[in-house]
């Protein structure tokens, strides 16, 4: 997965938009009491705790240690795992549950991920996720890309955002139909006033700045804001939002 440096206490403080979009997700998984339900990239346990309070038991995994530590200091009731979800080995659960989480997967690891989530489900059960898709945060991408490449630096990274006629056949290939999806503008103003960009970039990006100089960061950053302020800032609220777009489906295992 990419290396990201995650500040567990900034993600929370910072960007609490993750978690607060997700309640939608957490209602379209409508979570039941008694239900075994796996949170796939829990982070600090926010929806984790949500979902448990309907009287569900939840197991919440993520990749970062930190986010987990912070997820079970935060919730010490909850069970939380540090783990790859390309390399989980499950329990049987009643539905798995994804909320911005699954792009920082890259593509070629998704089919390990979904034969995971389809074992965890096994016959029955049911697979909600939310994350990003075909297009989610052009804009910023662009800027971004353009003023390191306008300083000589490589541009790789490896989110992935696919739409939904991509990422259904993937479902598809492991007993997974999907019965509900939807690719859709979700516009979302960031934290932090007018720092609010560049600090969205430094918690989400910065996988695009390794090996950049710390005055070089600086300087690209001055240059993605200038790019975007036309369009993505509001200087009366000092507000900027990025140009979200998110893949949203429902798949079961395959009757």
């Amino acid at each position: 997965m990419p290396d990201n440096e995650w500040d567990p206490e900034d993600y929370d403080e910072g960007h609490g938009f993750v978690a607060e979009y997700g309640r939608d997700v957490v209602r379209l998984l409508d979570p039941q009491p008694g239900e075994r339900i796996l949170d796939l990239g829990c982070g600090t346990g926010t929806l984790t705790a949500v979902i448990a309070d309907s009287g569900a038991e939840v197991v919440g995994i993520d990749a970062a240690e930190s986010m987990v530590e912070q997820a079970r200091e935060r919730y010490p009731d909850l069970h939380f795992a540090v783990a790859d979800a390309r390399e989980y080995e499950p329990d049987a659960f009643d539905a798995v549950f994804s909320n911005a989480a699954l792009h920082w997967i890259p593509d070629e690891d998704h089919d390990a991920v979904l034969s995971m989530v389809s074992e965890a489900l096994g016959e029955t059960g049911r697979f909600v996720a939310e994350f990003g898709g075909r297009g989610n945060v052009q804009r910023v991408e662009r800027a971004v890309r353009a003023e390191l490449d306008a300083r000589g630096y490589d541009t790789n990274h490896s989110w992935y955002f696919p739409s939904v006629g991509e990422y259904a056949p993937r479902l598809a290939a492991h007993g997974l139909e999907v019965t509900d999806a939807a690719l859709f503008d979700r516009p979302t103003e960031l934290d932090g006033g007018a720092s609010g960009l560049r600090e969205w970039v430094g918690m989400f990006g910065d996988e695009l700045f390794e090996g950049v100089s710390e005055a070089d960061r600086e300087a690209i950053l001055d240059g993605v804001e200038e790019r975007l302020r036309p369009d993505l800032y509001d200087s009366e609220t000092e507000t900027w939002t990025a140009d979200y777009r998110r893949l949203r489906f429902v798949a079961e295992p395959t009757r």
